[in-house]
């Protein structure tokens, strides 16, 4: 395979993407998959395993940082909004429908946790997909951060949403937010895990420097109003993998698998990781490795 950097526009801005190209005899253009990252992740965390395997399997991939975030341009930087999001997703496919070295026409999106999400709302909006694959993703963001904080945890998360409000109101400027800590219990933080801050900051040392440990209090606030329904219950005839992992209490499993059984279409299919967690699919590479096989082989059957 071979990778090169490219740049595509969407809203303005500059977005910065990792191209995928299988490499070896080809008949005809190769289908490709379009894929971007979680909460605060640069295109350089994780998500290259997965590419890298795609290509493997013949597949072309677009993976992208979205705008304000890793090597894309755009302010306020660190500010998720989910959907523009999904607009950046929307333009990076119509970016692909301009280059001659990929078929466009067989195209697939891939996702994880907050971007897990999204895809299951794009295979609903952008008749231009053909396959989804959403892994460990967040279907619901009021639930899930009620159960992740506990009921004090979501006063004083809510409390903070508030004040923001009110300084975004008063001076126009964003307030920022930890994505995580090592110590949630002494300040408030989006994701309120022992075990995520540290899992991050090692992703960063050894896989993406540009990764930062923060997000606009304005995020929190959207994620709180974010859900996959009723767009999950649309997707009719569209060929959907989710993958969930067991006991997982980051984005709730529980939820997950109550929006695969929402899904309609007959051509789905669940795959449950055993023991890990969340975080699992972080740090195990064998784990990883083996999804992502996974991944590219349902990929290869629907495009």
């Amino acid at each position: 395979m071979s990778r090169q950097t490219i740049t595509f526009r969407s809203a303005g801005e500059d977005i910065e993407a990792f191209l995928y190209l299988p490499q070896g005899p080809q008949s005809s253009p190769p289908p490709v998959v379009v894929m971007a990252g979680g909460w605060c992740y640069v295109k350089e965390l994780v998500q290259p395993i997965y590419a890298e395997a795609f290509a493997k399997a013949g597949l072309a991939v677009l993976l992208f940082d979205y705008r304000g975030l890793g090597g894309s341009t755009g302010t306020p930087r660190q500010h998720l909004d989910p959907q523009a999001q999904i607009e950046d997703y929307r333009n990076a496919i119509s970016y692909l429908e301009t280059r001659e070295d990929v078929d466009s026409s067989r195209l697939g999106a891939w996702g994880i946790s907050y971007s897990g999400g999204h895809v299951l709302v794009l295979g609903a909006i952008d008749p231009r997909i053909r396959a989804v694959v959403s892994i460990v993703p967040v279907v619901d963001g009021l639930p899930t951060l009620k159960q992740a904080h506990g009921t004090i945890g979501f006063r004083k998360l809510t409390e903070l949403i508030s004040d923001s409000r009110r300084h975004l109101y008063a001076t126009g400027e964003h307030t920022y937010m930890p994505h995580g800590s090592a110590t949630p219990q002494e300040e408030v933080v989006t994701w309120p895990f022992p075990s995520s801050q540290p899992t991050f900051a090692w992703l960063k040392e050894t896989q993406g420097p540009r990764y930062e440990n923060r997000a606009t209090v304005a995020s929190t606030d959207m994620l709180l109003h974010y859900s996959v329904y009723p767009h999950v219950e649309r997707l009719i005839d569209t060929p959907t993998m989710m993958v969930v992992a067991e006991a997982d209490d980051h984005t709730m499993w529980e939820l997950e698998i109550e929006a695969f059984h929402k899904i309609p279409t007959p051509k789905k299919q669940l795959e449950i990781v055993p023991k890990g967690g969340h975080l699992g699919l972080y740090k195990d590479v064998d784990k990883i490795a083996e999804v992502a096989t996974t991944c590219g082989e349902w990929f290869t059957r629907w495009l």
